[in-house]
C-alpha cells in the first residue's frame, strides 16, 4: 500500500543517524501531518538518538499531533534525569500541551526539579492543564495554529499593557507567556518591539527561549536585530541561542543569511545543529516550495485516505 511504503520511507529517513540532520527533521514534518499511532510510533523511536536537537523536536511534534498514546513515553522522557533538560522540558510541554489528566501526576512530581527549565515547563504544563479544564469560552482567533503552552491573554488589553504583564517577573510565568501570546497574535511592529524587551529578562532562560520561538512563528523583520544579538551572546543558554537561529531561519531575510553562517560552527552542539536547519528553512522559505516536509502533504494524505477507505 502506499502509504506502508511512505511510513517506511519516512522511518529510515528520521532514524537515520548518519543522515544530514535537515532531512531528518523534514522526515519528522511529514510524520507530523499523518498524525496517526503509526507516526507516533515511529516519532517515538527517535527518542533513543544522541542529537539533544532532534529529541527535543521530537517531543515538540508529539505534544502537537495531541494523540494520547505518546503520553508515557513523554513520561519516562521527563522522569529520565540524565536527559538534557532541553528535552525533558520539551516532554512536560508536550504533556501540557495533550491536557489527559492522568498525567497530572507525573508533572507534579518535576515542578520542582532541579533544573529550572523544566521545573518552569511542568508549572506551566499544569498551569494550562487547569485552564483547559475549566475555560468557559474560546481562545480569540489566531493565524497561528499550534498548540501553546499558555492560551493567549483574553482582555483585550493594548500593547503597552501587555508588555508590562509580559516584563514583570513578579507576575506569574503562565499570565506573562498569555500575555506574550496575545502580543503574538496582535502581530504589529510595535508588538514586535514589545516581545523584544523579552529577550533581555534575567529571571527565566525558558521564557526568553518561548520569546525567540514566537518570532519564528511571526516572521517578522523587525525581530531580526533582537534575535541576532541573543544568538551572539556566548554567555546565553544554549536552549535560547538555539531558538534564535531557527527564528533567523525562519524569517529568511537577506540579513538572516550571513549571521546562520557565522555561528554554524558555534562550541555548543545545539547551536550549530540548529544553525544546519536554519540554513535548510532559509532556503526553504527562499524556494518558494509549498512545504516543508519531506513527502509532499497531499501524497501523504491520499495515501492516509486510500488506507482508510480500504479498512
Amino acid at each position: 500500500m502506499v502509504l506502508d511504503t511512505t511510513y517506511q520511507e519516512l522511518s529510515k529517513s528520521l532514524l537515520d543517524s548518519s543522515a544530514p540532520l535537515h532531512e531528518r527533521f523534514r522526515a519528522l514534518f511529514s510524520l507530523k501531518a499523518l498524525a496517526t499511532d503509526e507516526a507516533v510510533r515511529i516519532i517515538t523511536e527517535g527518542l533513543k538518538d544522541e542529537s539533544a536537537l532532534l529529541k527535543h523536536e521530537l517531543a515538540y511534534v508529539l505534544g502537537q499531533m495531541l494523540n494520547t498514546t505518546a503520553c508515557p513515553t513523554l513520561a519516562a522522557v521527563l522522569a529520565n534525569t540524565s536527559e538534557d533538560p532541553m528535552v525533558r522540558h520539551e516532554a512536560a510541554e508536550a504533556l501540557g500541551a495533550i491536557a489527559d489528566p492522568r498525567w497530572r501526576e507525573d508533572l507534579t512530581k518535576y515542578a520542582s526539579d532541579p533544573s529550572p527549565v523544566v521545573s518552569e515547563t511542568c508549572q506551566l504544563a499544569l498551569a494550562r492543564m487547569e485552564h483547559e479544564a475549566t475555560k468557559k469560552k474560546e481562545n480569540p482567533s489566531s493565524v497561528y495554529t499550534s498548540i501553546d503552552p499558555a492560551p493567549a491573554s483574553e482582555s483585550g488589553e493594548t500593547v503597552e499593557d501587555l508588555r508590562a504583564t509580559l516584563l514583570n517577573p513578579k507576575i506569574a510565568l503562565f499570565e506573562r507567556y498569555r500575555a506574550m501570546f496575545a502580543l503574538r497574535n496582535i502581530g504589529t511592529e510595535e508588538a514586535v518591539l514589545a516581545l523584544a524587551a523579552g529577550l533581555e529578562c534575567e529571571d527565566s532562560a525558558l521564557f526568553r527561549h518561548e520569546v525567540a520561538y514566537v518570532f519564528g512563528q511571526m516572521q517578522h523583520p523587525a525581530s531580526v536585530p533582537a534575535l541576532s544579538l541573543a544568538l551572539g551572546k556566548i554567555e546565553e543558554e544554549a536552549m535560547v541561542r538555539h531558538e534564535c537561529a531557527e527564528a533567523l531561519g525562519s524569517i529568511a531575510t537577506a540579513e538572516c543569511l550571513p549571521i546562520l553562517r557565522q555561528f554554524a560552527k558555534d562550541e555548543e552542539r545545539v547551536v550549530r545543529e540548529s544553525c544546519e536547519i536554519a540554513l535548510d528553512m532559509y532556503e526553504y522559505e527562499q524556494s518558494g516550495e509549498l512545504q516543508y516536509a519531506k513527502i509532499p502533504l497531499a501524497e501523504a494524505m491520499a495515501g492516509r485516505s486510500s488506507t482508510t477507505e480500504e479498512s
